[in-house]
């Protein structure tokens, strides 16, 4: 039977209620699914990160370790100063999902990766000539560092052929198979490093691994995963859009090397290689836990932020909250157990080569309180607004510049790795004042990351008892 106008139009008016219901569920699901798929990746990532650390630190002498924290932020930096944010413009582009802009972020992330091969060559050259002026004690001084520098940014040009099929998964929070996908290239690497480093024990076994992961992800991006095939294409409107988009993200990732390198670009200076890469594994320690919660911050809260910006901005204060505290209580138990069981940790795991690294992660994990504010440099994008983006991390660079030359010189490497840590904390305010701005922010809510912090340093008291 036909309804009669008014049922129709209840009806009508009916669906449209449920339809934003729907979606929201939709979207709420997606977000829990790549959410749980985002945790147990890198939970296997970092096993197996963690693992083949452990058994590298047997094979290989602490110098190694400090050589290849030098290179690897060589690289780091080349990468960051290069980056003009395609996976984000995917991500949050209308157009995103078109072949032509998709095929121009291909074409644009190839030739950013050889441009970033010819830079690493002239880094090289740049080190070999510095060789007979830094310190001869200085990790600069080491005679290795260039050729390793030299040799690892093939990474970057095997990793620009890597297929945009990546960031449309993300787009779509798609994360299976991404995530089986770094798995895979992952577990490749490790075990051509171990294999590598139990015949001929070297830093060049740490390289190969690099190399190794870097060409199975590549491989596995065009192969493994759905979505759109990639070919040479250079569409004048999509290049418009991403380079409008990607100048704010190219100075903040400039800013971003700095800000997330300069403790080792200084310490490098300041340290011996040994000493640097004692720093390296504390460092590694302290991001492990670290990592996992910016992962979930980058590969699911932005994409699900953006879509409720665009669709239901109205939405979007409820989920940033959810975000925060979804990252921020791990966080701050994290920081909690870390703080007080350090250097306990480290004697269980590493032999007395690298006792110090227990001290040194005990301080760094103060930082880790500060994780959850990282959700809100997300909404600096998805809000518009990326030169906010910029603003906070010239705050930190200028702490860190400032801070750690002073920290060490009144009191040490103890004094340089607490100005380290105060440096996480000097954007805080502009990131704070952000939030207000834009009605985000809910000083009751983050009072509620306090008693998460006090459990972390309940259960640390708890584990050094056991220990």
């Amino acid at each position: 039977m036909k309804p009669s106008a008014p049922e129709a139009v209840a009806l009508a008016a009916g669906a449209a209620i449920a339809a934003p219901a729907a979606r929201l569920a939709a979207l709420k699901a997606r977000v829990v699914q790549a959410s749980g798929w985002t945790l147990a990746g890198f939970a296997l990532g970092q096993a197996l990160r963690f693992a083949g650390n452990l058994v590298m630190t047997r094979l290989l002498v602490p110098e190694m370790f400090g050589v290849m924290a030098l290179a690897t932020m060589v690289m780091y930096g080349l990468a960051l100063f290069s980056d003009v944010g395609l996976r984000q413009a995917i991500v949050q582009s209308r157009h995103g999902r078109e072949a032509a802009f998709l095929n121009t972020a291909w074409t644009i992330q190839i030739v950013r990766g050889l441009v970033m091969w010819a830079g690493a060559l002239l880094v090289s050259a740049g080190l070999l000539l510095i060789n007979s002026i830094v310190p001869a004690d200085s990790a600069y001084a080491d005679p290795r560092l260039p050729w390793v520098v030299a040799f690892l940014s093939l990474a970057a040009v095997i990793s620009g052929f890597e297929s945009t099929k990546l960031a449309e998964a993300s787009r779509t929070l798609s994360l299976a198979r991404v995530t089986q996908l770094e798995a895979a290239s992952q577990a490749a690497g490790l075990a051509c490093m171990i294999g590598w480093a139990a015949a001929a024990p070297s830093v060049w076994a740490l390289v190969a691994g690099g190399l190794c992961a870097a060409a199975v992800r590549a491989l596995l991006s065009h192969a493994w995963l759905p979505g759109s095939a990639n070919r040479w294409q250079w569409d004048r409107t999509a290049w418009r859009e991403i380079l409008g988009f990607g100048k704010w993200i190219i100075a903040a990732s400039v800013l971003g090397f700095f800000v997330n390198s300069a403790d080792r670009l200084i310490l490098g200076a300041l340290l011996t290689s040994g000493v640097l890469g004692v720093y390296a594994i504390a460092h590694l320690l302290f991001s492990t836990g670290e990592q996992v919660l910016v992962k979930i911050i980058a590969d699911v809260s932005h994409p699900a932020l953006s879509e409720l910006a665009r669709e239901r901005p109205g939405e979007l204060r409820s989920a940033y909250y959810k975000f925060h505290l979804g990252v921020g209580v791990p966080a701050c138990a994290a920081a909690g157990l870390l703080m007080v069981s350090g250097e306990p940790l480290v004697a269980l795991l590493y032999d007395a080569r690298y006792a110090q690294a227990g001290w040194m992660l005990e301080v760094l994990a103060v930082a880790l309180v500060t994780i959850p504010f990282r959700v809100a440099t997300q909404c600096f994008m998805v809000l518009g607004a990326p030169q906010a983006l910029s603003r906070t991390a010239a705050i930190r660079l200028v702490a860190l510049c400032v801070l750690t030359p002073a920290g060490w010189h009144f009191f040490g490497l103890g004094g340089a790795l607490w100005a380290i840590v105060l440096s996480h904390f000097s954007w805080l305010p502009s990131a704070i004042a952000f939030a207000v701005r834009r009605g985000l922010f809910d000083a009751r809510k983050e009072l509620l990351l306090a008693p998460a912090l006090l459990l972390g340093a309940a259960a640390g008291m708890v584990l050094n008892h056991a220990l």
